[in-house]
């Protein structure tokens, strides 16, 4: 536990944000002062913040006697001019006090390709780019330089097209043969739940066809993810792909993702319909390529299946797919992402995408953390480094990054790809330049006012049944901004 003092809270988002990244999951408790305290452990720390005119002073204890204190000199109600320098001083009272440092420094933002992108408008040089970037993060060189490679790919992509006049859909299909134990997203079984595929399809397609008919601008890309859509049975997914067709231009977009994350899921049937229906890019997500530990995090399915299901999309044709990791799963050491890695890459993918273990909330993983603590270690930087060498060397570069709460180590998750095979939709959600209107159970719709520099968004419902039923409500919550503001 960290009890925080603090006699002001104009910086109390970074003070936490901060904390977090050194101590993961660790309770914060603000308190008064030390007298407020009662009954403190030897493991409790306290940090003390004062503020005053011109200076900010801080210490950072334990009930061991150690203690780190700090100060620093700005006017701390500037916050344009020093939220910086605060943060860096905070950042060096915890990297004393722990003996370590972060990758990323003290940054502890989702999407650090925004500032890199927005530097490259007054400077071109890559060494003063990447420079500056540690200098004012406390970065490590390795984190700039990815950080500018995907700001420079983004930039150029995103230069080839007049993005902000058009929009992307985003598909929801709720199902999944299991639930992942490190899953949080809105997920259904379908051994429990596939009997409401026909009544989620009609619902859906109500929510479809109010976008088709009231969305005025543009389709660029068709992103349909889950759960696992290639959960659906061949009619369901047909008739999907039919409904898709009937209601939008899809002969006309830029690009049409589906995602066949579980080998399980996935029939030649299936993917003949993915690609008769003009499907561009799929999918298939090993996660990992040990037998142990796809057991243990609940995917019934084997090793030999991805493979298999790899072969079988090739043999319908597909020559863009995806192959989904993850970096630090229960048990997992950086042998086990070597062999991963080294794995997915004899089957050759057009792209990788590359996630750090993010323990949510609402996942098993998280719910059971009594019973797996011993086996979570979290993803390393020397996890993420391995990936980034080998992926350069079949050549593939970095094109997409971003960074989740609750990511041991404050890490990242990166896509890479080869030259020309950048999934487009993935840039445009990340960089925000652009609608994305979301249909499906847990969609969560963003709307993008550039003039204002402004972001709204509208969430639908996670619950099946509940989408099912109050279908008119969540086509309601999009009526404002499809009708009023567009």
């Amino acid at each position: 536990m960290i009890y925080l003092i603090q006699n002001a809270r104009d910086y109390d988002y970074d003070v936490r944000a901060i904390t977090l990244a050194f101590y993961e999951r660790i309770k914060i408790v603000e308190v008064s002062g030390k007298d407020a305290i009662e009954n403190p452990g030897r493991e409790d720390l306290v940090l003390s913040l004062f503020y005053s005119q011109n200076k900010m002073q801080g210490k950072l204890e334990d009930y061991n006697g150690k203690t780190v204190e700090k100060e620093v000199c700005c006017d701390y109600k500037d916050h344009g001019k020093c939220r910086n320098e605060v943060c860096r001083f905070l950042y060096r009272i915890f990297e004393e006090f722990t003996q370590r440092s972060l990758p990323w420094g003290m940054l502890t933002g989702i999407r650090p390709t925004k500032i890199m992108m927005n530097w490259m408008e007054e400077e071109e040089n890559p060494d003063k780019l990447e420079e500056r970037f540690s200098k004012t993060y406390l970065a490590d060189g390795q984190k700039a330089r990815l950080c500018r490679k995907v700001a420079a790919r983004e930039k150029t992509i995103l230069a080839a097209g007049s993005f902000e006049k058009e929009y992307s859909l985003y598909i929801g299909i709720p199902f999944c043969p299991t639930t992942c134990l490190y899953c949080s997203f809105t997920s259904f079984p379908v051994s429990r739940f596939g009997d409401r595929m026909e009544a989620y399809l009609d619902a859906l397609y109500q929510e479809l066809a109010y976008v088709s008919s009231h969305m005025k601008k543009k389709l660029t890309t068709i992103y349909i993810g889950g759960g696992t859509p290639t959960a659906l049975n061949e009619a369901a997914l047909k008739r999907l792909m039919e409904m898709i067709h009937q209601l939008f231009p899809v002969e006309n977009t830029r690009e049409f993702t589906v995602e066949a994350g579980r080998p399980d899921s996935v029939t030649e049937e299936k993917f003949r319909i993915l690609k008769e229906a003009g499907v561009t890019r799929i999918s298939i997500n090993p996660q990992t390529m040990h037998q142990k530990t796809l057991d243990l995090i609940g995917r019934a399915h084997t090793v030999e299946q991805t493979k298999d299901a790899f072969a079988l999309a090739r043999k319908c044709g597909f020559d863009n797919i995806n192959m989904d990791m993850i970096t630090g799963l229960p048990g997992e050491e950086l042998s086990h992402v070597r062999e991963t890695v080294d794995e997915i890459f004899k089957l050759r993918p057009e792209s990788l995408t590359v996630h750090s273990l993010a323990i949510k909330r609402a996942a098993h993983l998280n719910m059971e953390m009594e019973k797996y603590q011993s086996m979570v270690k979290g993803s390393t930087n020397e996890m993420l480094r391995l990936v980034d060498s080998r992926a350069l060397k079949m050549g593939m570069e970095p094109y997409y990054m971003y960074r989740q709460k609750n990511i041991p180590g404050n890490l990242e998750n990166i896509g890479y790809c080869l030259p020309g095979k950048e999934c487009l939709y993935n840039i445009l959600i990340m960089e925000e330049k652009q609608d994305i209107i979301s249909c499906g159970a847990g969609g969560s719709s963003k709307y993008v006012f550039p003039k204002e520099n402004r972001l709204e968004r509208t969430e639908n419902v996670k619950n099946l049944d509940h989408y099912i039923t109050r279908i008119d409500e969540m086509i309601d919550r999009k009526r404002k901004y499809l009708e009023e503001s567009r």
